[in-house]
């Protein structure tokens, strides 16, 4: 690593802040040395292990000409020498960092440790007392501006008894900044406060004095309201920057300049939140920007505020809006994986309209055709062909009777899909399925998600059913529920919020809640009763309720690490017309995103065994229920690089509302706790960020079809005997994290 570090030059191996001072609490310290730490400067060559790999491969390809050894010479990079560090600039900067956080008293030292041919260097800080808030004052005048900047004292950052903090002071200052944009002050700064500080009236504390600055100019203290607003929704360089363009076409309190008349004014009504004769804030300007990029026909959103050059303290708004093009159309070959285990790939084609009607729709025709072979699981080897094509128009507002309006950043939509899926299952049956619906989508916030579908019909027919899987399902309803007739006409409502897009937070929460019905207000008309079936163009209908609650919560652990953790919990109930839930809307457990040491939709329900799991003569059905507990826990470690490993418990079951006299053991109870399966494993993931493969290995802990005191394995686990490994091993290969 060092020959070629010069004579008498050493091969720098990097410094530490470390704080000899009494007077600073040990957590303190904790937060502060890592923070100093970072400021120093040069970096030394990054170690993995003790080792150097830039540096290595910086000396084997240092005279490299050709070969590979000249392809990876860019991934060397030379040793920093101990002659670069600049001793006394780390010094001040240590010092400076530490008078910012309170301690004017700070001193630092220097010592150098050398050790052969490397050197490192320990800076020694002396902090000293830290200084606290003694009072906070809103010195201000009697203007509009000061005012306004006296009036935002009481939500102020800086607190007395506090330690002083020069960042808490830039973000007082970015707060009070905010706060006045929202009231008009569009040419103010935070540049324009300036905060005093006062050390000696009190020992070790401060007084603090905001003010604003002497040289604050006129326009930064006056309120703006929003004069004419010019819109231009295809934007050319050719096309009037400034001013009303002779095109121009006035709607309401807008000017819209399109020569192409590409689209209808109406749709920027719905997406701007500022109006003549407003004062300017911020939010509004902000809301404004987010709904147009929202809208998801504009390629770039640009925005400019000009002073009117008609009216006094008022600003002109522009707004440039480059479209995308209109029509596109897109092929996609993809691989999947999903949670009954079936691997395969699909080609999709697309053809899309992003302004079909003038209100910027996006109109979307789309033609798929697939194929999956169940590589583990109930079904070893069954392949699937699917094929299909679907319309789908979402509409950039709420389609409905009456004017229904939202002050989110987001567009809601209304969305209207048809659509037609054909399934073939080898050696089984084929099945038809006709979907149609009208719903709406809309968000709170970034967080919160909205999605309504007022009117959801689906009909499922199987045109085509073996003669062995007839047999099968003359004498089991399971069998034969996957093949019924299905009408399902209905309403369903789902909710999601998330804030795992705050990766800086250390507790980041996931949830989504769903509630599916079918034919309740029907059903109650027709007066539908088990005995007393009603029919839909001769095909009976689906009447039931169903819930789910998915819950997930992740906590980091340090820079690179997680634990993750998921509940699911199901309900469902099919009453009046029907007998069963349709079988597409029943619970299934098991697989590579479920209880991973189970086969996909082989566990349950309850304590009941599907025979078939054990011979491979007899084709075995996918076992669903009406009642789903799910619990997963998973520690997901950085290992290196990309490379991230998983350790992981999951628990669960499904279980049926009623008696099934083909699988004893299926319903419901009182004692649903003692008959959870429960597996255990680790796994490997390569989390390439937009692709992320995934490695499971896990075997069963707990099997709630054995008898009772039975079913803890624990003594049965031998990983050196061929025929347990056979019977009880999963290997889940998987795109993506299972949460």
């Amino acid at each position: 690593m060092t020959k070629n570090v010069p004579e008498g030059d050493f091969l720098y191996t990097g410094a530490k802040v470390k704080i000899e001072d009494k007077d600073v609490k040990k957590k303190d310290k904790k937060i502060l040395e890592p923070d100093l730490t970072s400021l120093l400067r040069p970096k030394p060559n990054m170690s993995i292990l003790g080792i150097r790999p830039k540096i290595w491969i910086y000396n084997i390809t240092r005279n490299a000409k050709k070969g590979p050894l000249k392809w990876i010479k860019k991934y060397g990079e030379p040793p920093v020498l101990f002659s670069s560090v600049k001793v006394d600039y780390n010094r001040d900067i240590v010092s400076n960092r530490l008078e910012n956080k309170g301690f004017f008293v700070a001193n630092t030292s220097a010592d150098t440790t050398i050790h052969g041919k490397k050197a490192s260097l320990t800076y020694l800080a002396t902090a000293g007392p830290r200084y606290l808030i003694n009072t906070v004052n809103f010195t201000t005048d009697s203007s509009d501006l000061g005012k306004a900047v006296h009036a935002t004292a009481e939500e102020s950052q800086l607190k007395i008894g506090d330690s002083y903090d020069l960042d808490v002071i830039k973000v007082e200052r970015e707060r009070i900044d905010s706060r006045l944009k929202e009231q008009g002050f569009y040419y103010f700064s935070p540049e324009n406060l300036i905060i005093q500080v006062d050390s000696t009236t009190a020992d070790h504390k401060v007084d603090l004095y905001m003010n604003i600055k002497d040289a604050t100019t006129e326009k930064a203290k006056d309120i703006y309201k929003i004069n004419n607003i010019f819109i231009y929704p295809n934007f050319k360089l050719r096309d009037t920057v400034q001013g009303k363009s002779p095109a121009a076409v006035k709607y309401k309190d807008f000017y819209v300049i399109d020569r192409t008349n590409m689209f209808k004014p109406a749709v920027f009504e719905r997406t701007m939140f500022f109006y003549k004769g407003d004062t300017y804030n911020r939010a509004d300007h902000n809301l404004s920007l987010s709904r147009l990029t929202s809208l998801g026909t504009f390629k770039f959103v640009k925005n400019q505020f000009i002073e009117s050059d008609t009216t006094q303290k008022a600003l002109d708004a522009y707004y440039y809006l480059t479209p995308m093009a209109k029509k596109s159309i897109r092929a996609e070959i993809t691989g999947r994986t999903n949670s009954a285990n079936f691997t395969g790939s699909e080609f999709t084609l697309s053809w899309r309209n992003r302004n079909a009607f003038r209100g910027a729709e996006l109109l979307t025709l789309s033609a798929y055709v697939a194929t999956d072979v169940q590589v583990s699981g109930n079904n070893s080897g069954d392949g699937i062909f699917r094929y299909g094509t679907e319309a789908n128009l979402s509409i950039p507002r709420f389609l409905t009777p009456f004017k229904l309006n939202t002050s989110s950043a987001y567009i809601p939509r209304t969305k209207i899909v048809l659509g037609y899926d054909r399934l073939e299952r080898q050696s089984s049956y084929k099945l038809n399925s006709f979907r149609t619906s009208l719903g709406y989508t809309w968000k709170e916030s970034l967080e919160k998600e909205h999605q309504l579908t007022v009117l959801g019909v689906t009909y499922v027919h199987a045109p085509t059913v073996t003669d062995a899987y007839k047999l099968l399902a003359a004498t089991n309803s399971t069998y034969r529920n996957a093949i019924e007739d299905q009408f399902i006409i209905g309403p369903n409502y789902n909710f999601n919020y998330t804030n795992t897009a705050r990766a800086y937070k250390k507790n980041t929460f996931y949830f989504n809640a769903n509630l599916d019905m079918s034919a309740n207000l029907l059903g109650l008309i027709q007066g539908a009763k088990e005995e007393n079936e009603k029919k839909l163009f001769g095909t009976p209908y689906s009447q039931y309720v169903r819930g789910e609650l998915d819950f997930r919560h992740y906590y980091k652990l340090g820079l690179n690490s997680q634990w993750a953790s998921r509940l699911i919990m199901g309900y469902g109930e099919a009453y009046g017309n029907s007998r069963s839930l349709p079988f597409v809307k029943q619970f299934f457990i098991g697989g590579t995103n479920s209880l991973r040491a189970f086969r996909a939709r082989s566990l349950g329900p309850g304590i009941y065994r599907d025979p078939a799991q054990d011979s491979n003569d007899t084709i075995s059905a996918d076992q669903s229920g009406d009642i789903k507990l799910e619990f997963n826990t998973e520690f997901r470690p950085k290992l290196f690089s990309i490379v991230r490993g998983a350790l992981f418990l999951d628990a669960g079951n499904i279980w049926l509302l009623n008696n099934d006299t083909n699988r004893s053991g299926a319903k419901f109870t009182k004692d649903f706790m003692k008959e959870l399966a429960v597996g255990t494993g680790a796994g490997v993931r390569i989390d390439a960020s937009i692709l992320i493969l995934r490695l499971d290995l896990a075997f069963p802990l707990r099997k709630p079809w054995l008898p009772e005191g039975e079913r803890w394995v624990f003594d049965e686990i031998n990983f050196g005997n061929k025929e347990w490994r056979k019977d009880n091993l999963v290997l889940n290969l998987a795109i993506g994290y299972p949460f």
